[in-house]
């Protein structure tokens, strides 16, 4: 079975194509891929299929083999999967996900794909909607108790659940630690995906991710637009502004438009290609 490697800003995935390679057990063969000892290394396992509502549909896999709705640094790379590969000649694609349609447009230099666009929709904002157990419009500042020690959190859907905390050193949390208590905690029914956020400027913050399935990954685009719809939300930043979002593994730019819509910019990397045998 034949696969390639690809990375957006240090999120990287194993992609197959379904219109050439048949996967029976996706979940089994996440997880077997993923493993960074003795399987290719990835957080986690991307197909590109066929779709009866758009150009092209993602279906994603975490590490742990859980399913995924959405992610935004893998659809930057399906399209420069398929725009690369002769698959479409479009310069705008869409793509269905378990989150709805998303349209992709691409930057080329020299013919190939090296950045791409996300138009990642609207941010859910209603506590039962995201999910979270609570039946408050919206979490904003609120207190969450995590081993003896308080936290103020803004929770926020892209099509997966977040739970953004503010800190002034992102650098020095233990995220192996504290990241499992977060993802698991009773308030989040479906768990969460938990960003931690250094407000740098009004144009710029630092984050760093415990991603629910995988743990700590270097980016993570629907992350990176909860956190900074988080920021709008909070006071620090500026709705319809362009937004910084420095990651472990690269830099993403946010937009939160004034029609609802967020907007990522980001880079996206063909690693390499191989055979699972």
């Amino acid at each position: 079975m034949k696969f390639t490697k690809m990375q957006g800003a240090g999120n990287d995935y194993i992609y197959i194509n379904c219109f050439e390679e048949t996967v029976t057990d996706p979940a089994s063969l996440a997880v077997k891929v993923s493993d960074r000892h003795f399987g290719i290394g990835s957080d986690g396992l991307v197909l590109i299929k066929s779709s009866d509502s758009a150009d092209f549909k993602m279906e994603m896999y975490n590490a742990d083999g859980s399913q995924g709705k959405m992610c935004g640094n893998a659809s930057r790379c399906i399209a420069k999967y398929v725009c690369d590969n002769g698959m479409t000649d479009r310069e705008t694609v869409t793509l269905e996900t378990l989150s709805g349609i998303k349209e992709i447009s691409v930057k080329k230099e020299g013919g190939k794909v090296v950045s791409a666009t996300v138009n990642m929709g609207e941010p859910i904002l209603n506590a039962r909607d995201i999910p979270v157990n609570q039946d408050s419009e919206k979490i904003v500042r609120q207190k969450l108790t995590i081993n003896g020690k308080d936290y103020e959190i803004t929770c926020v859907s892209m099509g997966n659940p977040h739970c953004i905390v503010f800190e002034n050193n992102v650098g020095g949390l233990e995220l192996e630690k504290i990241g499992p208590l977060f993802e698991n905690n009773a308030l989040f029914p479906e768990r969460i995906n938990t960003e931690f956020v250094k407000i740098i400027s009004p144009s710029e913050i630092e984050m760093r991710v415990w991603e629910r399935g995988s743990g700590e990954t270097l980016a993570c685009g629907t992350g990176a637009c909860a956190s900074v719809v988080a920021c709008v939300l909070n006071g620090f930043c500026k709705r319809a502004d362009d937004i910084t979002v420095r990651l472990r593994g690269g830099n993403l730019v946010i937009n939160w438009s004034e029609n609802g819509e967020v907007f990522m910019t980001g880079p996206c990397e063909k690693i390499c290609d191989g055979e699972i045998g």
